[in-house]
C-alpha cells in the first residue's frame, strides 16, 4: 500500500504510523502546524492544514490508501459551537473526498466514534445496525461523514471502511484534550493530584487499548468483504469509579476524585458490540484492561521523568471529562 495517515501528530495517528513503518511501500503523514511530528518513525512528515487543498492534494498524490483520523472538536466543544464543528469537520472533509476521488484514492478508512454516533443506546453491547440518535453536533459531524463516504462510493468508486471506534486509550495519548482522561487519571496518580470527574462517577465507558485499535485499521484498509462499518470496542463497559480503581491498583496510589456537575453531551452508560469485525476481520480486542494500564502508566511514568519541570503539566492535563469520547 502507499498510505496517508490524516492527523499523524495526534494521538492514534502517531501509534499507527508506527505500526505501519516498514509494512508499506509508501508512508506519508498530515501534521497540522503547530503540533509535535512523531519521532523515530520513517514516514514523510508533511505540516499544513486540512483545509488546503493544494496541500491535500499534493499529500494525497500518487497514493491508494488514506486514513482519516482528524476530528476538529470533541464532543464538548463541538457542542458549544456547532455551526464551527460542521465546518471543520463535515464540509472540510467533502472537500477532502473530492481530492480523493481527482488523485484516485482506492479506500479511506474513517475513524468514527461509537460512543457518540448511536447516543443514548437502546441495548448494550450496541451492535453497527442499532438506531442512531446522536445527542451532540460531534456525533452528528461523524455519522454525516459515514453517510458521505457511502455517497461518494456509490458516485464516484471512492471505497472505504468505517471504524466507529470506542474509547482509545496508551501511550502517546495526549491529555490536554478532554478525551484523554486514562492518561489524565495516570499523571495526577502518579503526580499524587486529584482528578475532576464530571458527574458522581458511574457515567460507565468502553475503554480499547490503542495497540488494538491501530491493528483494526490496518486490517480494514486490506479487507476485502462487503461489510464497510465496523465497531471497534472492548464489548465491555467500566464506570468511571472503577477505572479509578483499577489506576490505584495498577499504581499503587490513592487517588483524591474531586466530583463536579455532570455535562448533558455526556451518555450513562456505553459498550460496542465487536462481533462483526470479529468475523469479518478477524480481529478482536487482546488487551486487558489492566494490562492496558500497566503498559499505559509505564509511558506516563516515563514521560514524567523525562520532561523538564516546566513541562510536566503537559502530561496527563487535570480536568479530563471522565467520560473518555
Amino acid at each position: 500500500m502507499r498510505c496517508v495517515v490524516l492527523g499523524a501528530g495526534g494521538f492514534i495517528g502517531n501509534n499507527l504510523l508506527r505500526l505501519l513503518d516498514g509494512k508499506v511501500a509508501v508512508l506519508r503523514g498530515l501534521v497540522r502546524v503547530g503540533a509535535r511530528a512523531p519521532r523515530s518513525v520513517g514516514a514523510e512528515m508533511i505540516i499544513g492544514d486540512f483545509a488546503d487543498t493544494e496541500k491535500m492534494r499534493d499529500l494525497v498524490r500518487g497514493c491508494d490508501t488514506v486514513f482519516h483520523l482528524i476530528g476538529a472538536t470533541t464532543p464538548a466543544t463541538g457542542h458549544q459551537n456547532m455551526i464551527d464543528d460542521l465546518e471543520r469537520n463535515v464540509s472540510q472533509t467533502l472537500r477532502f473526498l473530492d481530492i480523493c476521488v481527482e488523485q484516485k484514492v482506492e479506500r479511506l478508512v474513517f475513524a468514527s466514534s461509537g460512543g457518540t454516533v448511536y447516543g443514548i443506546p437502546e441495548r448494550l453491547p450496541t451492535p453497527e445496525d442499532a438506531a442512531k440518535n446522536p445527542i451532540t453536533s460531534y456525533g452528528i459531524s461523524k455519522l454525516a461523514i459515514e453517510m458521505y463516504l457511502e455517497l461518494y462510493r456509490y458516485h464516484f468508486g471512492l471505497d472505504y471502511r468505517v471504524l466507529r471506534l470506542s474509547n482509545p486509550y496508551g501511550p502517546h495519548q495526549t491529555v490536554r484534550q478532554e478525551h484523554g482522561v486514562v492518561a489524565a487519571f495516570l499523571r495526577s496518580a502518579l503526580s499524587g493530584e486529584s482528578v475532576e470527574i464530571w458527574g458522581d462517577g458511574t457515567v460507565a465507558r468502553d475503554f480499547i487499548y490503542i495497540e488494538d485499535v491501530v491493528d483494526a485499521m490496518l486490517r480494514a484498509a486490506l479487507h476485502t468483504g462487503s461489510a464497510r462499518t465496523f465497531n471497534i470496542g472492548s464489548g465491555t463497559s467500566v464506570s468511571i469509579r472503577e477505572l479509578v480503581s483499577e489506576i490505584e491498583t495498577v499504581t499503587g496510589r490513592h487517588i483524591e476524585c474531586v466530583y463536579r456537575a455532570a455535562r448533558p453531551v455526556d451518555i450513562g452508560r456505553s459498550a460496542l458490540d465487536v462481533r462483526l469485525a470479529a468475523r469479518e476481520l478477524q480481529w478482536s480486542p487482546r488487551t486487558s484492561l489492566s494490562g492496558g494500564l500497566e503498559k499505559t502508566a509505564a509511558w506516563v511514568e516515563r514521560t514524567l521523568t523525562q520532561a523538564e519541570p516546566e513541562n510536566r503539566d503537559r502530561v496527563g492535563a487535570v480536568g479530563a471529562s471522565g467520560t473518555g469520547e
